[in-house]
């Protein structure tokens, strides 16, 4: 019975987080919204919850600590924004697998905190060139404080 009810609540979390991103591409009218976490055991992130994909290729992800958007904002713990990719990129394209899997021109991307340190990274994006609003970023930022209030269950449950 105990199994069956962790299993449940980690569905409604699951369910959570894609809410949250479903309600922030809809708020933004975004091509793409998604959640970077860095794994509990190791450095690396994956991409655990995406809304507006167009393929299944952000499950196989598995990026590197500072490397493509998210890794990046992690490690620095700021955020970061695409305007026109591959253009005036730090690093190789292909270190920002993301961004090739999912055709993203544009993108933003903010650190989520948990335990006052950054452990993923909440990203939207377009597939067109998009220059950000300061209302755009609010909202980003808004959204990423409902994400990082899923954060504790996540890291605890996982």
């Amino acid at each position: 019975m105990e199994c069956n009810r962790y299993e449940q609540e980690k569905m409604e979390l699951n369910e959570l987080f894609l809410l949250d991103c479903s309600e922030l591409r809809e708020n933004l009218s975004c091509d793409f919204t998604g959640v970077a976490l860095q794994q509990q055991i190791g450095i690396d992130v994956n991409w655990p919850f995406v809304c507006g994909n167009r393929n299944e290729k952000y499950k196989h992800l598995l990026v590197r600590y500072g490397k493509g958007i998210a890794g990046k904002v992690i490690a620095s713990g700021s955020p970061m924004t695409i305007n026109s990719f591959p253009e005036n990129i730090l690093g190789k394209t292909t270190d920002y697998p993301i961004m090739i899997a999912e055709k993203l021109i544009s993108a933003y991307a903010v650190p989520l905190f948990w335990e006052g340190k950054p452990k993923g990274a909440l990203l939207i994006g377009y597939r067109s060139k998009h220059n950000f609003t300061t209302e755009e970023i609010n909202t980003v930022r808004d959204g990423a404080k409902k994400v990082e209030a899923l954060l504790p269950s996540y890291f605890c449950s996982n």
